[in-house]
């Protein structure tokens, strides 16, 4: 059987007709034969018809089918079991309030290591504290890029059993200087899991289900301050100040237990392994002179300059530096306030904090009501992980508010004709907005920079809110002492009030920040 194509001229419109024998060719072959016609009028131009072949499907590069693999590979901690998931989330927390409840458990047993050491300096004796703080910024700094080079677990059980080594040694301290360096020591151990917690989880969980989680993970760090006056007081009172460090043995060992049932969440450590096991060629490792400089560079250099010259950066620092700086004054101010006032004994001073603790469940909820009623709207109006970052400052948005109302409320309310129960509240007040605005930053943070900036943009958030965590306790009763409770208080709550707009700022203005960022960012255009 046969056919015909026709042939069009171009300029007289001419038209020609060939046979065309069938069978059609095949359309995968690179090259298609062409009839060409043996004869023709001269002065035609011929231009003869082929069955175009449609098209064939891209080939998709080794990468996107290695990463597609890996999507849905078992081995993923996104695909891990519900069960898996929970223990480490568990770990995450377990590390995250260890960390933070050893700054804070010494603080009912200022009096009793000035008797036992006969220290009559109230801002000497604050030092076991500042200094387990200070080491708290620097720890992170090491741990961090070991924990992508070792491994997180290796830094989890690693940092938690030395930590809880030199705890040992801080218990049974023959004099105070021996104190305050294993105190620095164990900060600087447990320092890491802390800062490195929350990067496990979003190993753990992907974007639209991470922020719940995520939360939850720093509100036990938010947790230690509030619960570690309690169990201080309670632990000096009935026994002695060595038994604040045998109890954070106790919570050490418990929290040893998880990191041991915990696996690997670092993603490229585990495609490595992968690829090793399977016999495929893998990078060779960098030299030592190549991770020196990379160090340097990612966790000392680059995160000091993000402090400074990175508006997001700076500003989000700055902000929660502050709300840290507060926080850790209570430490100082609340047995100072509710001693004077009040006259409570150290079991109640320490348990005032728990209003710390009411604040954090209430900032808490107040993330997961945002992320469940604003932000997951906005998951189901843009594409798969890119709704824009600035949706994640919500809670921020209202800690700015509730925060300085708090501050006021404590500083004009602790007075004999009022109850006690009254700048209770207003701690609980502070510490919901505290922990909304870091929360919220935090996540904004993450979702704005690709991961490898966000390493150094979380490093440069610890050196700047335990710096200022650092210091503030050794001022507070002074600054107390000559502005009065009253006016000490409206202080910090104006500075709050001064810091109020960076949220609302970055939210409405956030696009325009990033696109002139000289860091990389993700895109959401």
């Amino acid at each position: 059987m046969s056919s015909s194509i026709k042939l069009g001229d171009l300029e007289s419109q001419s038209v020609i007709t060939l046979p065309v024998l069938s069978p059609v060719p095949n359309i995968f072959q690179s090259e298609v034969p062409t009839a060409v016609p043996s004869e023709a009028p001269s002065g035609v131009t011929t231009r003869v018809a082929t069955p175009v072949p449609e098209k064939a499907p891209e080939k998709v590069s080794e990468k996107e089918t290695a990463d597609q693999i890996w999507d849905k590979d078992p081995a993923n901690p996104y695909n891990w079991s519900s069960g898996t998931k929970t223990i480490h989330v568990i770990m995450l927390s377990l590390v995250s309030c260890l960390a933070s409840i050893s700054a804070s458990i010494v603080s009912p047993a200022i009096t009793y290591l000035g008797i036992h050491f006969s220290i009559t300096s109230r801002t000497t004796i604050i030092l076991t504290l500042t200094l387990y703080v200070i080491a708290l910024a620097f720890g992170p700094i090491i741990g961090g890029p070991l924990s992508e080079t070792l491994g997180r677990r290796w830094v989890y059980v690693g940092c938690v059993l030395t930590g809880a080594l030199f705890t040992i040694g801080a218990a049974e301290a023959p004099n105070f200087a021996a104190l305050c360096i294993f105190r620095f020591l164990a900060g600087f151990c447990w320092g890491p899991t802390m800062a490195i917690a929350v990067g496990s989880c979003s190993e753990l969980f992907r974007p639209e289900k991470r922020g719940p989680v995520s939360a939850i993970v720093v509100l036990m760090g938010f947790f230690g301050p509030g619960l570690g006056p309690v169990v201080g007081a309670y632990a000096v009172v009935e026994h002695n100040w060595r038994w604040t460090q045998y109890c954070l043995l106790m919570i050490s060992a418990v929290a040893l237990v998880f990191t041991l049932l915990s696996k690997e969440t670092f993603h490229p450590i585990i495609r490595r392994r992968l690829a090793i096991k399977a016999g495929l060629p893998v990078p060779a490792p960098p030299s030592v002179p190549e991770r020196l400089h990379e160090f340097f560079f990612r966790s000392v250099l680059r995160p000091v300059r993000m402090l400074f010259f990175e508006p997001i950066v700076t500003f989000i620092c700055l902000y929660v530096a502050l709300g840290f700086g507060t926080l850790f004054s209570f430490f100082a101010a609340v047995p100072y306030v509710f001693t004077l006032v009040y006259k409570f004994s150290v079991k109640e001073c320490g348990l005032v904090f728990l209003a710390v603790i009411i604040g954090c469940v209430l900032g808490l909820v107040t993330m997961i009501v945002c992320d469940k009623l604003l932000y997951q709207k906005q998951v189901a109006r843009h594409p798969p992980n890119l709704v824009p970052p600035e949706h994640r400052l919500y809670g921020a948005m209202v800690g700015s508010i509730v925060l300085p109302i708090g501050l006021f409320w404590f500083g004009w309310s602790a007075r004999e004709s009022v109850s006690w129960a009254s700048p209770a509240a207003a701690i609980i007040f502070f510490a919901w907005g505290n922990i909304c605005i870091f929360i919220s930053t935090f996540q904004y943070k993450g979702d704005a920079y690709t991961p490898d900036v966000v390493a150094s943009a979380a490093s440069a958030n610890s050196l700047a809110r335990y710096g200022f965590a650092a210091v503030f306790p050794l001022f507070t009763i002074q600054m107390y002492q000559k502005l009065e409770i009253e006016w000490a208080s409206s202080l910090l709550g104006f500075i709050a009030i001064a810091m109020m707009p960076i949220p609302w700022a970055l939210f409405k203005f956030g696009r325009r920040i990033r696109a002139k960022s000289q860091y990389d960012t993700i895109k959401y255009e």
